[in-house]
This record gives structure tokens, sequence and C-alpha cells, in this order.
């Protein structure tokens, strides 16, 4: 049974997981035992930070591994996001599409874990494992958006 993972992103580090063809994502070093958890089949789901908003989702498509060759950066100074997963990528919205992560967040199972003022913690970290229910959640907003833009 697959696992369903938001990976949260600044865009700069976003653009560079679009320049290595959403087929990689990096994550942090206090990550490893989730991306340990990480297997072929999971789905991820793109979370970009000043935004708030989601950007697109992704099938995992192997086991993790470490890698220090840098791609993402960190403010930690010599983060280098060394634990990776293969990916492959479902659908990712154009910059202008991106959906406002306030509507969907307050309904997610997730989320509901915070205080409803302080609904915006869930979304601190780099790496947050949720319930399906919530990914499909997602997935819809973001399909339909997708949809709608390729009716126009």
């Amino acid at each position: 049974m697959p696992s369903y993972w938001i990976a949260v992103s600044g865009e700069a580090n976003f653009e560079k997981t679009r320049e290595h063809k959403f087929e990689l994502q990096g994550f942090k070093t206090r990550q490893r035992r989730k991306a340990e958890r990480m297997a072929d089949g999971d789905k991820l789901i793109w979370y970009i930070t000043k935004e708030m908003a989601f950007a697109g989702y992704a099938t995992i498509t192997g086991s993790y591994f470490e890698d220090h060759e840098p791609i993402w950066e960190g403010k930690k100074e010599g983060e280098d996001y060394p634990w990776r997963v293969p990916i492959r990528k479902e659908l990712v919205l154009d910059r202008d599409d991106w959906i406002d992560v306030e509507g969907i967040a307050r309904r997610m199972t997730y989320v509901a874990k915070w205080p409803a003022e302080h609904w915006r913690l869930a979304f601190q970290g780099n790496l947050h494992d949720i319930p399906v229910e919530d990914f499909e959640r997602i997935k819809a907003a973001l399909e339909e958006v997708a949809g709608a833009k390729a009716e126009v």
C-alpha cells in the first residue's frame, strides 16, 4: 500500500527539481527516517512555501539513496539534501496556476492536528506524510485546474 507525502520547497528548489526533469527529489539531512520509508509507488505533492501553493504531484519510482552532489540549497550552510528518491512527474501546473493552499488545507485531516488559527504550522519542515484522503483531495484540485486549462 503506497504512502503519501508533501514535499515542502521554496520556489528556487522546485525549479532545481524541474531542471532535473522531475526525475529526482532530494530531502534535508534530518529527513532520513522519512526518506527510508519511501518506496516505489508512493505519491508526492509539492508545496511551495512563500507562495503557499500546491504545484503538482509525482510518483516515487524507487528506493531512497544518499548523494551529496549539490542540487538543492538549504538555509543551513552545507545542507545538500542528501536523501534522494527517483520520481516520475504526474502533473505540474504552470506557475500562474498553482493552487492556493488555504482553502484545501482547512479541510485536510493532516492539518486538523493544529489549532485552526495556526494551520500554516502543518507546512513547516521539509517533508510530511499525509493520509490518502488528503492526497486525493489535493490531486483532484490540481487535476481540475489542469483540465480547465486544457479545455481553453
